[in-house]
């Protein structure tokens, strides 16, 4: 198996700011890298240089065998892209909006309706073909984006946090288009501020912070390194939530905490959970809710960044230049 897309030292400054400073990753053909980080951690500027819209300062990268800035027509021919937010028309009604992509990348007009109406069905939007956009639903609006992605029969697909601000239904059919189009044989990279997401469609995970990658490996590799299990204790009493949290915190360490009224402990020795059962019973602490579990992504992403993953839009840095800068998938250069 080759890979589909691979950097090396790939590096990029926005005045101060390194936005990337020495990334290397490599994507397997026929697979989901799922690119993660928080905001401004340079995930845009990557996908960005992938797709021929910037230049990388320093390192080199390639995508479908093809050097991102030597072979940038080539590299385009090969890709589509779906950004943080929807590149279609909303006046304009799905038919019309594909067909002009269609007709931008040189279809015969004939040839273009005849892939759009195509895609319409794929994506579950054959009914609203002839609909204006802005009646569109949110999830209909992130389909279309994603079939007019795929009107050039990319080979390497980038989803730039595809589903951001989507409800769980929309996010849900999202992840259903992206798995069919893997099983068809594309290539996805994905980033995503959704963790669960990232669990359930990424075969690996790239960990991007402050420009430089911080972690990288499949979502089970990454949940072993980092924490194994974990521990979750709910008292039956929530004014035993306080005395519950210190005396499990006194067995498992400063990392036990209270969220939404559960305790969290990493586990790290078998018998934690015997201990933490027989001093709450020497306690007199009834127990609504005690298990143990794999750590989460969220939990990976929060013990290698130091805050928690957060689903919201993009500050105005590096990692934000020209966002809304994103050409039709497959665009000739």
């Amino acid at each position: 198996m080759g890979y589909a897309i691979q950097a090396e030292g790939l590096a990029k400054r926005f005045k101060e700011t390194r936005a990337l400073d020495g990334v290397d990753l490599a994507v397997p053909e026929g697979t989901v890298l799922g690119l993660l980080g928080p905001n401004g951690a340079g995930k845009t500027t990557a996908v960005r240089i992938f797709a021929t819209l910037l230049r990388p300062d320093a390192g080199r990268a390639e995508v479908g065998g093809h050097d991102v800035v030597r072979q940038a027509g080539l590299v385009r021919s090969l890709i589509g892209l779906t950004g943080q937010y929807a590149a279609v028309d909303e006046n304009m009604t799905g038919t019309e909006n594909l067909v002009m992509i269609g007709r931008l990348l040189g279809l015969p007009r004939r040839s273009a309706r005849t892939r759009a109406a195509g895609l319409l069905e794929d994506f579950r939007l054959g009914d609203a073909a002839g609909r204006a956009v802005k009646t569109y639903s949110g999830g209909m609006r992130r389909r279309l984006d994603l079939a007019a992605s795929l009107v050039g029969r990319p080979q390497i697909l980038f989803l730039d946090e595809p589903t951001t601000g989507l409800d769980p239904h929309s996010r849900g059919e999202v992840w259903d288009m992206v798995r069919e189009l893997v099983a068809e044989g594309m290539t996805v990279l994905l980033t995503t501020q959704y963790l669960d997401e990232a669990d359930r469609l990424a075969d690996s995970i790239v960990v991007v912070d402050k420009g430089k990658v911080i972690a990288d490996g499949t979502p089970d590799q990454l949940k072993s390194q980092v924490g194994g299990q974990v521990l979750h204790l709910r008292p039956l009493r929530a004014d035993d939530l306080a005395a519950a949290c210190a005396l499990v915190a006194e067995e498992a360490g400063p990392q036990t905490k209270i969220e939404d009224e559960v305790i969290t402990a990493p586990v790290g020795d078998p018998a934690l959970m015997p201990r933490v059962v027989r001093r709450l019973d020497q306690a007199g602490m009834a127990v609504a809710e005690l298990t143990l579990r794999r750590s989460s992504l969220d939990e990976v992403f929060l013990a290698l960044t130091g805050h928690r993953a957060r689903p919201e839009a993009p500050p105005p840095d590096a990692d934000d230049h020209d966002h809304d800068a994103y050409a039709p998938a497959g665009s000739p250069s």
